[in-house]
């Protein structure tokens, strides 16, 4: 049988249709192999400065050839031996025949295995930390546009007291600080597995310099810092702890909790017109029904969600099921889900840029419906001043519980509603007629939303990106 072409094979569409280039890139053969061969060379270099029989002829060929894998003679190598390390020491050596003898002097697989996965956890962490902070850049600027513009609230998805628009998208930021914290958190205290040999002891570094316990501890820390981080796992047995992992998974489910909140939001503000996501001139909502402005990014922010809420999971059993030491079983299972992990929530974000950068409040659809539901609401207002103006609150309270009753009545059979015109043909309410339009004025009922909407973004989302100005004014890109 003939080797099938690409299209004949299965390609992840998280990659093919989704994922943005450079998060595909961090998870990319060429780059976590290009990482493998760095921390060869920066093992070798530290080798060499604490005293070890290295030469610059030595780490100079090394880094030559950094970049250049053959992958077709590394997958013959591995066909035959079983592993894929040996396969890649083998494939280096092969190019740098005055190093080989050097390369990965005193370290298990372990060494490039692990450390790449860090450098991967750190690099796509810092492409979702610069999303991240755009996506609430953009919902402030919403916000702000939109502070006093009251609507409806809901609780019970039964429509409550009035809040604004501005104010609503207040809490999916705060969501989005929260996460921010927690990534923040994540970046600073992310260790490096470092130099630990084969199962945590340093062994086999400690008999290369000779039971020399400073040097060894040298080692490690000057690795590490060649490779970009100030600290290591204090202590490790063969991997670092894939409690780590969980703990990564931990903060992209967050972000996904977060996403997903705002995109169900947008889903059902969307079946009332209120709020809707952008809609390309050309796009095309339905292959029967032209008239359809169906909110598919926000559904697939919610499908994409899912995937990285069920991934933390598999990691959480995974770090749970560690043997001692260290098992295998971990090495297939990361292999799928820690990049896939990381390529949902990419997408996510890259979606979740795009809908809050281009939102669109329908200020007529808000306001005719916050007007259908507004007398209802208003009605302990104009019960209060039409006591103030001389009435009886108990036979004003029955009286308002009737008009009201009717006036639902028409509502459910598709007439508008008359509440305010039925309490101005009433005698009883006579005190406060000439009240009435200011008593249902929207403004009235919002409370502080407005000034919640500027004390929040003065003083929590401004501080939050003050950090963050240079990663800001991204575009926002999705494939389809």
């Amino acid at each position: 049988m003939t080797n099938p072409s690409p299209r004949e094979r299965f390609q992840s569409p998280l990659v093919g249709r989704y994922a943005s280039a450079e998060m595909s890139r961090v998870f990319s053969d060429q780059r976590k192999y290009s990482w493998w061969r760095e921390l060869w060379i920066a093992l070798a270099e530290s080798e060499m400065e604490l005293g070890l029989s290295i030469t610059a002829d030595q780490i100079r060929e090394m880094q030559e050839h950094k970049d250049t894998i053959d992958f077709d003679r590394v997958a013959e190598i591995e066909s035959d031996v079983r592993h894929e390390v040996i396969a890649h020491l083998r494939a280096y050596g092969e190019l740098c025949p005055k190093a080989k003898p050097v390369i990965h002097l005193g370290a298990t697989s372990a060494f490039v295995m692990d450390n790449t996965d860090l450098l991967q956890i750190r690099a796509a962490f810092e492409i979702v930390l610069t999303k991240l902070v755009n996506i609430i850049d953009a919902l402030t600027s919403f916000a702000r546009e939109h502070r006093d513009l009251a609507c409806l609230g809901y609780t019970h998805f039964q429509t409550a007291q009035p809040t604004t628009v501005g104010k609503r998208a207040c809490l999916w930021i705060q969501d989005l600080l929260f996460d921010l914290g927690d990534l923040e958190s994540r970046l600073r205290s992310l260790p490096f597995r470092g130099v630990k040999g084969t199962t945590g002891t340093q062994a086999s570094f400690l008999q290369l310099f000779d039971g020399n316990h400073d040097k060894v501890r040298e080692l490690d820390r000057t690795v590490s810092r060649k490779m970009g981080f100030a600290e290591t796992v204090a202590v490790a047995g063969q991997t670092y702890p894939r409690k780590l992992d969980a703990r990564v998974a931990d903060t992209l489910a967050e972000i996904a909790v977060s996403a997903s909140k705002f995109a169900n939001d947008i889903r059902l503000l969307a079946g009332f017109r209120e709020i809707e996501e952008p809609f390309r001139e050309n796009q095309v909502g339905s292959s029967a029904m032209a008239y359809k402005r169906n909110p598919m990014r926000c559904e697939r922010i919610g499908a994409l969600a899912r995937t990285v809420l069920v991934g933390q999971q598999n990691m959480t059993h995974t770090a749970s099921l560690q043997w001692l030491e260290r098992s295998l079983d971990d090495s297939a299972n990361k292999r799928v889900i820690m990049p896939e992990l990381f390529l949902a929530t990419d997408i996510v974000l890259n979606t979740y840029l795009e809908v809050a950068k281009g939102l669109v409040a329908n200020r007529a659809v808000i306001a005719r419906r916050l007007a259908d539901d507004l007398p209802f609401i208003a009605t302990e207002n104009i019960l209060m001043q039409a006591v103030r103006a001389g009435g009886d609150r108990q036979e004003l309270h029955e009286l308002i519980r009737v008009h009201s009753h009717a006036a639902a009545a028409l509502v459910k059979s598709g007439e508008p509603n008359d509440l305010v015109d039925r309490i101005r043909r009433d005698a009883a309410f006579a005190g406060i007629h000439d009240q009435l339009d200011s008593l249902l004025d929207a403004k009235n009922f919002v409370g502080r939303a407005p000034e919640q909407v500027d004390e929040f973004i003065a003083e929590c989302v401004e501080p939050a990106l003050e950090p963050h100005r240079d990663r800001l004014g991204i575009e926002a890109r999705t494939l389809v």
